[in-house]
């Protein structure tokens, strides 16, 4: 496998130029409506355009959303399917405002796992949005933080035995470049809604040096502003990455 090149941090002035959001609270901002769960994750989904489409105003450049965990199958059959016919109607809803918008979209997590009209789906989204700068828009679909490290881990090691890579020179920036996210920055903020305060599991590697907001707003109900406000506050912050300024 040949190693993509790892962009490394920086402290962007100003605002992020990279939020993660783990978008929570879906099913309990349906049940509070006495409404499906699924009801609530399709309100979730609704919420996602507004949120990128504020993007470019606030100068973030990339955007990463925690869709489906490599956990959420835990979840009843009815709600997984619900959430997987719920992606395919997503992305074929949306591939034209992702065009008319300058999206450019990627995947995240293991693909094995879903069916393969959902993995054509997102081929053919992420083949035609290539040439998209204006937002980068990933999505993290079956995706598990620590199931990605294992399997960067796994496609090193196959390299490392094919004699492609020398062992003694692998370090932090050579496991990087068999990450999922190997062509994107690292996050500089990462926000998660409903008020739960926990990573979930979600960009372990990568956020190691980002700013976290715990907001208890649910995903449903997180607007423009609350984002616009969000990313303000991340700004009178000091990201030192260990060392002391």
């Amino acid at each position: 496998m040949e190693q993509a090149e790892v962009i490394k941090p920086d402290t962007p002035k100003g605002g992020p130029k990279h939020v993660a959001i783990i978008m929570d609270g879906n099913g309990r901002w349906a049940q509070m409506r006495g409404k499906p769960r699924l009801i609530g994750h399709q309100a979730g989904a609704r919420r996602v355009r507004a949120i990128v489409e504020a993007c470019p105003s606030l100068g973030v450049e990339y955007l990463t959303i925690f869709a489906f965990s490599t956990e959420n199958w835990k979840r009843t059959q009815t709600e997984v399917a619900g959430l997987m016919g719920l992606f395919r109607r997503y992305i074929t809803k949306e591939m034209k405002n992702f065009m008319t918008n300058g999206i450019r979209v990627r995947f995240i997590g293991d693909r094995v796992r879903l069916e393969r009209k959902l993995q054509d789906l997102m081929d053919e989204v992420e083949a035609l949005t290539e040439g998209n700068s204006t937002v980068n828009l990933t999505i993290a679909l079956n995706y598990g933080g620590r199931d990605e490290v294992a399997r960067a881990t796994k496609r090193l090691a196959k390299d490392v035995a094919a004699g492609r890579i020398d062992p003694d020179k692998v370090d932090e920036t050579t496991l990087a470049g068999f990450l999922d996210t190997c062509v994107l920055p690292d996050p500089d903020l990462v926000i998660r809604t409903s008020g739960e305060a926990r990573i979930s599991n979600f960009l372990l590697w990568q956020s190691a040096y980002a700013e976290y907001e715990f907001i208890d707003t649910l995903w449903p109900d997180f607007t423009p502003d609350i984002f616009a406000e969000v990313v303000g506050r991340y700004g009178g912050r000091e990201r030192r990455y260990g060392a002391v300024l």
